[in-house]
């Protein structure tokens, strides 16, 4: 018999060590370089004179168009494959489930905030700092309401206790973002000014709705037919792919996140990747499945269905920053141009592997959840 606590032990050996390289390699790689200050662990974060210099270069944007370009390219083309040759795998049962009453409120409630959150009005300017946590939630409970039309149940409705606990493991899980931000500077934030402990708990409430988000719009994604079309039959990855071991692969992802803090003025990117790739040989050293390894078989459909609900976020977290009175900026090297709303085109591409990373981080918390549940409908 496996023990209860086993998934929360196997939780806890992920997670701690990922965390902790996490937060120890990137001041190595500062300090290797000769980039460490006392500003990077200033709080609340660097002023903005202290970011990355944002800047434009044909060669740059070129090379790391290309550089998507050639990442997408087998994976596009196999999707093409798939849907002329292929109906792929059948979508849920599409049965017609009443719209939640509940979702009716939350659109109310959405398009409310947003208009708050756009308004030009100086009587609705103490409401707008706050506007975003509110328009986030109503946005995870419309998600949730259209999983229930679509297939009868959603991550809310299925999970309560996991859906809820998603909210504090997000703010968390994006702190991580902001520290390995001080090291880059990428993006900074603009408007009023809070004193730090008003800073941290505000950031806490909007970071708390990235993980619902993402995971929510992956379970409607995974409910539509054409995404299970494209993505349900395609062709298998070489084996060559499955061929570094995941001591291996751990030290790549160190070595990706060193040169991040080392060299931030290219290796930015980077920043997207190295979670994802340590999340994943942590994983795979212990013997467990991962996220990545789909790709070795023919069904991407998880896969693709979690980097595209981190595109589809990324898109209204980027549209809803854009005349928000609390916003964000990006100060990106290299490829400041062709903006949609405040991100550079090419910024977009990194949404895609934190939809990988969000899903993945996502299903190792349910772990103890789906254990504990299980047992409970076993009488164990």
């Amino acid at each position: 018999m496996v023990s209860a606590r086993q998934p929360l032990r196997e939780l806890l050996a992920v997670l701690g060590p990922w965390a902790g390289l996490l937060f120890a390699v990137p001041p190595l790689g500062a300090l290797a370089a000769g980039r460490w200050h006392d500003g990077l662990l200033a709080f609340p974060p660097r002023p903005p004179e202290q970011t990355a210099e944002a800047s434009f270069s044909w060669g740059a944007f070129l090379f790391l168009g290309a550089l998507g370009a050639v990442s997408l390219f087998p994976f596009l083309r196999g999707v093409a494959r798939s849907c002329r040759a292929s109906p792929g795998r059948a979508a849920p049962p599409g049965r017609a489930w009443a719209f939640p009453p509940w979702g009716g409120g939350a659109i109310v409630l959405g398009a409310l905030f947003w208009a708050v959150a756009w308004g030009e009005l100086p009587a609705l300017n103490p409401l707008r700092a706050y506007s975003f946590t509110p328009l986030w939630i109503a946005y995870i409970l419309v998600v949730n309401a259209l999983c229930v039309r679509r297939t009868g149940s959603s991550l809310l409705t299925r999970e309560p206790a996991f859906f809820l606990f998603l909210f504090p493991a997000s703010s968390l899980f994006w702190w991580t973002f902001e520290y390995l931000n001080r090291f880059v500077g990428n993006w900074s934030y603009r408007g009023e000014f809070f004193t730090p402990w008003g800073y941290a708990g505000l950031a806490s409430l909007c970071f708390s709705t990235v993980l619902p988000a993402v995971l929510s719009t992956r379970e409607l994604l995974l409910s539509l037919r054409g995404v299970r079309r494209s993505f349900g039959n395609l062709p298998a990855l070489s084996p060559r792919f499955a061929r570094l071991p995941p001591g291996a692969a751990l030290l790549l992802g160190a070595l990706m996140l060193a040169a991040t803090a080392a060299w931030p003025s290219w290796g930015y990117p980077l920043l997207w990747l190295a979670p994802l790739i340590l999340l994943c040989a942590l994983r795979a050293r212990r013997g467990r499945p991962q996220i990545l390894a789909a790709f070795l078989g023919s069904d991407w459909t998880a896969p693709a269905s979690a980097a595209l609900a981190g595109l589809v976020c990324g898109f209204f977290w980027e549209m809803w920053n854009a005349y928000s009175l609390l916003r964000w900026v990006y100060h990106i090297p290299g490829v400041d141009r062709f903006r949609i709303f405040e991100m550079p085109l090419l910024g977009y591409l990194g949404y895609l592997p934190f939809g990988l990373l969000c899903a993945a981080f996502g299903d190792l918390l349910r772990e103890p959840f789906a254990a504990r549940k299980g047992k409970a409908l076993h009488g164990l």
